[in-house]
């Protein structure tokens, strides 16, 4: 694996974590209230275009990075709509 490849790993790793925190607190609290529904569906469009463009491309840290980031924050929007 090069270096570039790891590299991606590496970021997708980070910022796919970075979302567990928020995940698992509202979990907790049974609260979502400080979450913008408006960030979620924006960011969530963002993200599964990314994960269109590293399919066509063929991309395993972009594909894995942004389906996995994907997933986490679909928990988070069912929470907040459940949590309402």
């Amino acid at each position: 694996m090069d270096f570039v490849t790891l590299l991606g790993f590496a970021a997708g790793l980070l910022t796919t974590i970075a979302f567990l925190p928020q995940m698992f607190q509202t979990w907790k609290t049974k609260s979502a209230k400080d979450v913008s529904f408006v960030m979620l569906i924006t960011f969530m469009s963002g993200l599964f275009l990314w994960l269109i463009y590293g399919i066509i491309l063929g991309a395993l840290p972009i594909i894995l990075a942004n389906g996995i980031t994907l997933f986490f924050n679909f928990i988070i929007l069912w929470l907040k709509i459940k949590y309402k």
